[in-house]
């Protein structure tokens, strides 16, 4: 039986994590998507522009054939997905990975993006 733990060293495993500050040199020229939920964005703010796809939703949202889908979301986006530490945002980029996605990142933690200096907005 899996653990929570071996989903989440599969999915970096397959999902490539880089940090902020080469994040921030994409900013305005990728998708950056924030996985967390609505709460945790109202606390802390996201990255400006970000589409805001929870980690639970974003399955509907990267569907082409769902009701729910995002046309930002495209297989050949360079998307950058961001949450409060990086497990969610692993978690996340494994299944868009898994969905035909090609360009998928993790940028860690919200709180990595802020102290890096990166745009924020509410």
């Amino acid at each position: 039986m899996k653990t929570a733990k071996d989903y989440l060293d599969e999915a970096n495993a397959q999902v490539t994590r880089i940090p902020a500050e080469e994040a921030i040199k994409k900013h305005g020229n990728a998708l950056f998507v924030d996985v967390r939920d609505s709460a945790a964005i109202a606390k802390t703010g996201t990255i400006a522009g970000a589409l805001r796809a929870p980690r639970g939703f974003i399955e509907f949202m990267a569907d082409e054939s769902s009701q729910f889908y995002e046309p930002k979301l495209r297989k050949d986006a360079d998307i950058h997905l961001v949450c409060g530490a990086g497990g969610q945002a692993a978690l996340a980029g494994k299944t868009l990975k898994e969905m035909g996605f090609a360009h998928v990142t993790n940028i860690g933690g919200i709180g990595d993006w802020k102290e890096a200096g990166g745009p924020m907005e509410e």
